[in-house]
């Protein structure tokens, strides 16, 4: 079964086609990461016009990379949440209207979901039940993934997410957009000697937080720029990345224990991030729980994550009709 993948909820516009849920034929994605870099950040109207002048171009290259015509394929998947609402609206509008051209049926992509489903593209062996942890710009939680369709969400973050803080964080130690990859390679330069705040500190449960933390730096930054003196940013930055990725480690880890998982999977542009994959591989080795990730490029945002997604979609048997619309606060457990 051939599925194409449709996605726009940020500032890449993507589309794939994925055989069986778990073979890439194709994946094409034109980024607008140079066009956001100079506002430190996405625009959203910005990002929406650029998504409308790409969109056309990227499915053809997607279908031709497959090397299939649209009567071969048997399915349409799009990203219809969460993210901004403009965005998601050219993706949705897009599919819709090439469902309806073509005959083909539509299906309605959760994107933290697709995010999961792009470890079935890395590891064709995975199968649920597992944990997964999912740590992006948008989103930090821990899901029990019961099957592929069922999720559970056992914590999430009260506050920010731990992409947006790393984003924020590089911002005002004056790195460029994206945050998260410039505060890794900068921590690896500096010591882990800044005092951070560990939000939720004794927490039982399994919950995030990371606006605290946040403002922790941004204080320390804006106290010693009122005193004049010299901004450490390598140390800053090991130490806020440090306090962030312990976060995550003890919280996937300790879940999994007390849910009995064996098998931690991780899913997010955060998952790109090195030190939490010696971390939280260091650390759940010591319990003897397997740690899964995704190549770094399916972390990130792309279409055959939502391809793949779709496909378990359709086993289920749950088309979208032509009134679907985009939902940019969609939760992670939500569903068409």
């Amino acid at each position: 079964m051939k599925i194409l993948g449709i996605e726009s909820s940020c500032d890449e516009t993507a589309a794939s086609v994925v055989e069986d849920g778990r073979i890439i034929l194709s994946s094409v994605i034109s980024s607008q990461i140079d066009i956001h870099k100079r506002f430190g950040g996405v625009v959203p109207e910005i990002a929406s016009r650029n998504h409308t002048l790409a969109i056309r171009q990227v499915v053809d290259e997607a279908l031709v990379q497959a090397g299939v015509g649209l009567d071969e394929v048997d399915a349409i998947a799009v990203t219809y949440g969460a993210g901004l609402v403009g965005a998601l609206l050219v993706g949705v509008s897009y599919a819709k209207a090439l469902s309806y051209a073509t005959g083909k049926p539509l299906y309605a992509v959760n994107h933290i979901q697709g995010h999961i489903a792009a470890n079935y593209l890395a590891h064709p062996d995975l199968e649920p039940p597992y944990l997964c942890l999912v740590a992006s710009g948008g989103h930090t939680a821990l899901v029990r993934v019961k099957d592929y369709t069922d999720f559970e969400v056992m914590g999430m973050s009260t506050d920010d997410a731990c992409g947006e803080a790393f984003d924020k964080v590089a911002r005002v130690i004056g790195l460029e957009y994206p945050g998260g990859p410039k505060i890794e390679a900068l921590a690896r330069e500096g010591e882990d000697v800044v005092p951070m705040p560990r939000m939720l500190k004794g927490h039982k449960g399994y919950d995030f937080s990371y606006s605290g933390l946040k403002t922790a730096v941004i204080n320390y930054v804006h106290t010693l720029e009122q005193k004049g003196l010299e901004i450490p940013r390598e140390n800053i930055a090991c130490s806020f990345q440090n306090c962030a990725i312990s976060m995550l480690v003890d919280n996937a880890v300790r879940c999994a224990k007390t849910l009995g998982e064996k098998k931690i999977v991780v899913a997010g542009g955060v998952g790109a991030n090195g030190y939490l994959r010696e971390r939280l591989t260091l650390e759940a080795d010591k319990y003897g729980i397997q740690t899964l990730y995704p190549p770094k490029h399916l972390c990130t945002d792309n279409a055959s994550m939502i391809a793949g997604a779709g496909y378990y979609e359709v086993l289920s048997g749950r088309p979208a009709t032509l009134d679907l619309n985009a939902v940019p606060s969609l939760n992670i457990t939500d569903r068409y």
